[in-house]
């Protein structure tokens, strides 16, 4: 969430960022947030005066009774009670103004970051580094879902006789084969120092708000009503709320955290053969990164994420590429995100298999997540977060771009993980 003090100080930053991000109405809701916020402040103004003028009041009544002067003190106890009556509604009043405001600023995204380029979709994002060879797998090559049924590794029909369309059954060597890269990304991220944690799958309406799930995606994540709890998208959620509240010192920094949860997407409106099989789930397992940072070392973090992650799918050697996104493109939240994509030869298109992404103070904001600076001034942190790396795609990279006439080869750094190198 922005600052109302960043807004107010830097307008025309932020009508440019949100223009970037093609932001509808950003001039309107951004003079709302203004002349909210300026209500709000008068109000609080004269709430104080009011207060002031009746604590003076009062001591002038105490004074007026200990002198014997009784008329004058109820004459003055008269005003009291008045001022009481204003300062009740202007307190109500100052809550509702604050109430709006908050919405308000909940319904404005992240400024995106300087070397964000405008844009209206993924075809505006642009492409920043390639890397891996391109297999050439012949006219026979399958896709991963036809692989799968093949090989007797995932059953998508048995998943939606057990609870729908987009909920895969793992069996045999394709249980293994995703156990082995859950552990591997684990000790990946682990051996690159991030601290593991195993975290609730549900978190509060405080928790989904604070990362800004809500109320964005409010209606894309699964709700469960009567507890009122959520299912959680990513471990981003649960990690980065182990830190809600948390006044932090400098030499904390910096914060680093791994975990493998289920993540659960509702994805209303998914259809279509680009979320065929694996390519886009209700359910799925994945590793997340997440880091809390000072600000003047946010930056540094983000590309150290990035170079961490490549380094994972130079050891799968999976052909991959990197996009930063354009503002209408970029998450709500993010200021900058950087995109990774598996090339599935089978299919011939690019998989988006991971994001990295630097959200600066916005969900620290939420978050109350601060600490204190040098100076002793408190200050809001940095937190970025990553996929390294999201398993459906990468599995079903490693099934297309892997398949030989014999079978599906393992990824040598991987067999170790298995205790299988083919699966045939």
């Amino acid at each position: 969430m922005l600052q109302v003090q960043f807004i107010r100080e830097n307008q025309e930053i932020v009508l440019e960022g949100l223009a970037k991000r093609n932001f509808a109405d950003a001039k309107s809701i951004v003079k709302k947030v203004l002349d909210t916020d300026e209500s709000r402040r008068a109000t609080q103004v004269s709430l104080d005066d009011v207060l002031a003028e009746s604590n003076k009041l009062s001591k002038e009544i105490g004074g007026l009774f200990k002198a014997g002067e009784v008329q004058k003190a109820n004459i003055l106890k008269e005003k009291t009670g008045q001022l009481k009556e204003d300062s009740k509604a202007l307190s109500e009043q100052l809550n509702t103004l604050s109430e709006d405001l908050q919405e308000l600023l909940y319904q404005i995204p992240n400024i995106p970051h300087a070397s964000v380029k405008a844009g209206n979709s993924e075809e505006d994002n642009e492409k920043i580094f390639s890397e891996g060879t391109i297999p050439d797998l012949g006219e026979n090559a399958l896709p991963h879902w036809e692989l799968a049924k093949k090989y007797d590794i995932i059953d998508f029909e048995l998943g939606n006789k057990i609870a729908g369309a987009g909920f895969p059954v793992y069996k045999g060597k394709g249980a293994r084969l995703q156990r082995a890269l859950i552990n591997y990304f684990l000790d990946k991220n682990i051996e690159a120092g991030y601290k593991e944690y195993q975290v609730p799958h549900l978190v509060n309406t405080a928790s989904a708000t604070a990362t800004g799930q809500l109320p964005d995606k409010d209606g894309q994540m699964y709700h469960a009503t009567e507890d009122n709890l959520f299912l959680i998208p990513t471990a981003e959620v649960p990690i980065t709320n182990m830190f809600r509240g948390n006044l932090l010192k400098e030499t904390d920094f910096p914060i680093t955290a791994t975990g493998y949860t289920p993540c659960f997407r509702r994805e209303a409106g998914s259809y279509g053969a680009h979320v065929r099989g694996l390519n886009r789930l209700h359910q799925f397992d994945k590793v997340e990164i997440v880091r809390i940072e000072h600000p003047n070392n946010s930056y540094n973090a983000l590309n150290d994420m990035v170079e961490h992650i490549k380094n994972i799918l130079r050891e799968l050697k999976l052909p991959y590429r990197i996009l930063r996104l354009c503002g209408g493109d970029t998450g709500f939240t993010a200021a900058l995100t950087f995109d990774f994509e598996l090339f599935s030869t089978a299919q011939d298109r690019w998989l988006e298999i991971s994001s990295a992404s630097n959200f600066e103070t916005f969900q620290a904001n939420r978050l109350k997540l601060r600490f204190k600076n040098e100076t002793g001034k408190s200050e809001l942190a940095h937190t970025l977060n990553g996929s390294s790396l999201a398993l459906p795609r990468v599995l079903a990279g490693i099934l297309e771009n892997y398949q030989t006439a014999e079978g599906i080869k393992i990824p040598d750094v991987l067999v170790p993980y298995c205790g299988f190198s083919m699966i045939n």
